[in-house]
């Protein structure tokens, strides 16, 4: 096969990989694309118009060389294909599956503006470092040499282990503490097996164990190991703790029982699929199974949470949202994906009280139906209720997936010295990463606000050379002192 195979997305119709069928999908956890056939990959590689400016890279937080990879695997040298790939991507797999393609690289793709159907970037991607993984291509990190200086990493999401990766690369010690049980963070307890099968994560998590990376999970920063105690270990230290506080808002009835934060209604969703025993769950109380479920939000994770109710055989799945289905965050595709599985979406619809019985057990979701007015100050249109509208939905569980605010880290970790920002998040230099503590560094949600995952790994890559940088300089200095 040759480049003359490029450019055939004239003649040449967008195709993905098959999809199982809605009433298949909804009685398992199982990821609900198959893989692409080697010569389907290759066709649908080949659609691509190889622009002189390729938007979909400019559109794609880490910048991937996208069209490169998409011709060598247009041309059959998938192990090119995938070294280009994951030349920019810590976790290319990961991306290839849960990223909101049709929000960046595919929703920007050239062809797609013209009305041709936008390349299948993120099923490429995945059949990529799928197939580098089955034929052996994924080889643990051999840095050229080990240097001596310790990195902490605070956070086994993915901005911590894209920093890990990184700087593992460069020969450093890295450890990596968190404080759950297993590595991963967001990508194992909060995304769910239909998105991301956690075999996938675990798979990384070896990668990164036979490449030198150490874990300590169990930890809490501040109380089984101080702040200061974890500075001292280390030559530099990289917080990478993610944004999990769930964001609240103010109703009557919100007090009532089995009103949840959507965190905690996943995180036991997936540790039941890992083999947990979750009494939360086992008793009833964070199952749907023949309830009717009301998700407030319209994220990707009400998305999530909506998707994995109609799973655990819900009698009924709501999603409200008080803007129109134009103007939701999350993904038009996870949107349609949920209706197919059976979720009704409500848009223009926001509660106004949680309604419960004389045991304080939720009973109902009081709604009134909204407008879109003049815009804000964001540019985004503010919703206006419509008087006279309100009308109560029966609720047996109600799911708030209204966002995530970060935790008080000086206050958690007794290290009132950490610079925070208005928001709560942390103060950067975002020049070099680095906090005001000297050799604090800290990347991700915990500085940005809670956004993607990929945003997370190409914020860890970034702190990676801003560690880098700070060490090296150190050196430098101590040796100029030294003369």
């Amino acid at each position: 096969m040759t480049t003359d195979n490029m450019l055939k997305f004239v003649e040449r119709a967008q195709a993905t990989p098959d999809k199982r069928d809605a009433q298949f999908r909804r009685a398992d956890f199982g990821e609900i694309y198959k893989r692409y056939a080697t010569n389907a990959a290759a066709d649908q590689a080949g659609r691509c118009s190889q622009c002189g400016v390729p938007f979909c890279q400019v559109h794609c937080p880490l910048h991937n060389n996208i069209p490169d990879w998409l011709m060598l695997t247009a041309e059959g040298r998938l192990e090119e294909a995938y070294e280009v790939s994951s030349a920019t991507n810590t976790f290319p797999e990961v991306c290839g599956r849960i990223c909101p393609q049709d929000r960046l690289c595919e929703g920007n793709c050239v062809i797609e503006q013209s009305g041709h159907g936008t390349v299948t970037i993120g099923q490429v991607e995945k059949y990529i470092t799928d197939t580098a993984w089955d034929q052996g291509w994924v080889k643990p990190i051999s840095p050229p040499r080990e240097r001596p200086e310790s990195i902490g990493v605070i956070g086994a999401g993915p901005g911590g282990l894209a920093a890990a990766e990184q700087l593992r690369r460069k020969g450093y010690k890295v450890t990596v503490y968190d404080r759950y049980d297993r590595v991963g963070g967001l990508l194992i307890y909060g995304i769910p097996n239909f998105k991301l099968d956690k075999d996938i994560v675990l798979r990384r998590t070896k990668w990164l164990e036979d490449s030198g990376v150490t874990f300590e999970l169990g930890v809490e920063i501040g109380d089984t190991l101080p702040f200061s105690e974890l500075r001292a270990r280390h030559d530099a230290v990289l917080i990478a703790t993610g944004v999990y506080k769930a964001r609240e808002m103010k109703a009557p009835g919100m007090g009532l029982s089995n009103v949840f934060p959507a965190m905690r209604y996943l995180t036991a969703s997936n540790r039941m699929g890992l083999g947990d025993t979750v009494p939360d769950f086992t008793d009833g109380t964070l199952d749907a199974k023949g309830k009717n479920i009301v998700v407030v939000g319209g994220g990707d994770t009400a998305m999530d949470c909506v998707r994995t109710a109609i799973r655990q055989g819900a009698k009924s799945v709501r999603c409200l949202y008080r803007r129109d289905r134009a103007n939701m965050p999350g993904s038009q595709r996870e949107v349609h994906h949920a209706e197919e599985e059976g979720v009704e979406f409500l848009w223009l619809t926001q509660p106004e009280a949680f309604v419960g019985d004389d045991d304080q057990n939720l009973t109902g979701v009081r709604v009134v139906k909204m407008r879109l007015g003049q815009p804000d100050a964001t540019g985004r249109r503010t919703p206006k209720e419509i008087e006279g509208s309100a009308e109560t939905l029966e609720a047996d569980i109600a799911i708030m997936a209204l966002g995530f605010d970060p935790e008080e880290l000086p206050t958690l970790w007794n290290e009132p010295a950490l610079p925070i920002t208005d928001w709560g998040t942390l103060w950067v230099d975002h020049k070099t990463g680095m906090t005001s503590m000297d050799g604090v560094f800290a990347v991700g949600d915990i500085v940005r606000g809670a956004s993607l995952v990929v945003w997370a790994i190409r914020d860890g890559r970034d702190a990676a050379q801003g560690i880098h940088r700070y060490i090296q300089n150190e050196k430098a200095a101590a040796a100029a002192a030294a003369e």
